[in-house]
């Protein structure tokens, strides 16, 4: 196992599972996603999904010594990384219809 790449890995997924944390409980989103984000709860679970793919990745790509198994729960951590990367692009859809947002066509 390489050390420095779990440290690594924790630390992001860490981050992210806080953010997502915050997302969900308190409906806070970091400064830089404030504009974006117009789903602040589902957006934390996306990020709640992240932070559970990267851990079940590092799980199994660098501790389970077994070939099947491993290539089996990285395939399956990958899955989970991009089923939560699509829910957080959907969090930040914009509704249709527009309403007086700037930038909008309506009036």
């Amino acid at each position: 196992m390489k050390p420095y790449l779990a440290v690594f890995l924790v630390l992001v997924a860490l981050l992210v599972g806080a953010s997502g944390w915050a997302a969900v409980a308190r409906g806070w989103v970091l400064p830089m996603n404030r504009e974006r984000v117009r789903r602040v709860r589902l957006f934390g679970w996306g990020q709640l999904v992240v932070a559970l793919a990267l851990c079940w990745q590092m799980v199994f790509g660098l501790v389970v010594e077994d070939i099947g198994t491993r290539q089996g729960g990285t395939l399956t951590g990958s899955a989970l990384l991009l089923a939560g990367v699509l829910v957080m692009a959907v969090s930040q859809r914009g509704e249709r219809g527009g309403g007086n947002r700037p930038g909008s066509d309506t009036a």
